[in-house]
């Protein structure tokens, strides 16, 4: 297998915009959970949401008519794309047969469906754009960015719900290490901000109704009642080291594992035993060759729902054995909301600059312990702290369980 290194980063948050803006926030434990702004919530129960705030799309786009001809979703898509391609400086240094793109959403367009529905219903068939479809679907995210830059190579829009980009992440790393490209744009962007999913996933009993930002997205606190929805994107640049070496990239972090199984239990709650999220994790650890001896972070899935932080916690003790108390474990959705399919790749992130940084962001909101979660959650500030893997993980609904693990880069 070639080894696999990260050398961009792009990111659009509820925030920062942009990876200093982010990764400043993360660190100084500033959360974007407010009052929804986007739609009247007067008879919705949940009535908070980590929104991107001041989003440019035309920043993003040389051709302002593709940005009109695209949902939400994609655009935060391309923002955090152009970033991490910038921040590379890979393009024009690649063959476009060598580059691919592996970008998924969750869900996709959905403002678009409810959008060009009330058209249909309210004033006929003839008003129902003809880009509706292609701003619908979610594999258009990936479609336009590899337009935009020419990627011709592998091209992978995954779609395991809030797994998404921890999926993408993991399958460009794999197709890097075996030959299938030399660099791939891997991540998630989610644009879901609007009355038909809040309301559908408060009816599903997801989402937190509390009315207090700063008491709301609260993971493995024993309060904790739901998540809170979030939105925007994350981008990140795999490359193969000797292409990178090659160009003299700045390399961030190496990826040196990942697991990927799924519960084949229930379609929206974990396995109460953790069973696949528990394999998922030793099958990354096992790859990466961590030992008992090693300083670890994990960056959770740590959703703030009652069953998640419960279930998640055992997957890392199934996992990890004894060392798993010795490890350093936040969530930063605590901040973020819950990205859904941008999530994964946001998370990545936050773990390869953690790395990078030697410093790792806490849990915010943090207060009330619950002694089935019973770890070290880096409750409310962040800790200078030098480790030597960062694992990132998710656990999206069908099931879906993703683990990436990113090694600390000594050059």
């Amino acid at each position: 297998m070639r080894r696999v290194v990260v050398t961009g980063l792009g990111a659009i948050t509820p925030v920062g915009k942009d990876i200093n803006d982010f990764w400043d926030s993360l660190t100084a434990g500033r959360h974007g959970i407010a009052p929804i702004t986007r739609f009247d919530t007067a008879d919705f129960k949940a009535t908070l949401a980590a929104e991107v705030k001041d989003f440019s799309p035309a920043d993003y786009y040389t051709d302002k008519s593709e940005m009109r001809r695209t949902d939400l979703f994609a655009q935060y898509a391309m923002g955090a794309a152009v970033q991490a391609i910038t921040d590379s400086g890979i393009e024009g240094k690649i063959a476009p047969e060598r580059l691919g793109v592996y970008v998924g959403s969750g869900i996709g367009g959905i403002t678009t469906f409810v959008n060009e529905t009330l058209k249909l219903q309210e004033r006929g068939p003839s008003r129902v754009s003809p880009f509706f479809i292609p701003m619908m679907i979610s594999n258009m995210a990936a479609g336009t960015i590899a337009i935009r830059f020419a990627a011709k190579g592998p091209t992978l829009p995954v779609v395991t719900a809030c797994a998404t980009s921890s999926n993408t992440v993991g399958e460009a790393f794999r197709a890097i290490a075996y030959g299938y490209a030399d660099a791939i744009l891997a991540g998630g962007s989610e644009a879901t901000i609007c009355p038909l999913a809040v309301v559908g996933f408060t009816n599903s009993m997801a989402l937190c109704e509390s009315s207090d930002p700063d008491r709301a997205s609260i993971p493995f606190d024993a309060q904790r009642s739901g998540f809170v929805m979030g939105e925007g994107a994350g981008m990140l640049v795999l490359e193969e080291y000797e292409h990178a070496a090659a160009r003299d990239a700045k390399i961030y972090a190496e990826v040196v594992g990942y697991g990927n199984t799924c519960d084949a239990y229930h379609i929206t709650a974990p396995h109460p035993e953790a069973e696949g999220a528990a394999r998922a994790f030793a099958l990354a650890v096992e790859q990466a060759g961590i030992s008992s001896a090693d300083k670890v972070y994990i960056n959770a899935h740590g959703t703030s729902t009652p069953m998640n932080d419960k279930v998640e916690t055992l997957a890392v003790k199934k996992a990890l054995g004894d060392a798993a108390y010795r490890a350093q474990i936040s969530s930063t959705k605590s901040m973020t909301g819950h990205m859904l399919g941008a999530a994964g790749a946001v998370e990545a992130i936050a773990s390869v600059l953690a790395l990078h940084t030697g410093v790792l962001p806490p849990t915010v909101g943090y207060r009330d312990a619950d002694p089935e979660c019973d770890l070290d959650y880096i409750p409310n500030q962040g800790r200078a702290l030098q480790v030597d893997y960062a694992m990132s993980d998710s656990l999206g609904f069908g099931g879906h369980n993703a683990c990436v693990v990113f090694k600390r880069w000594e050059g």
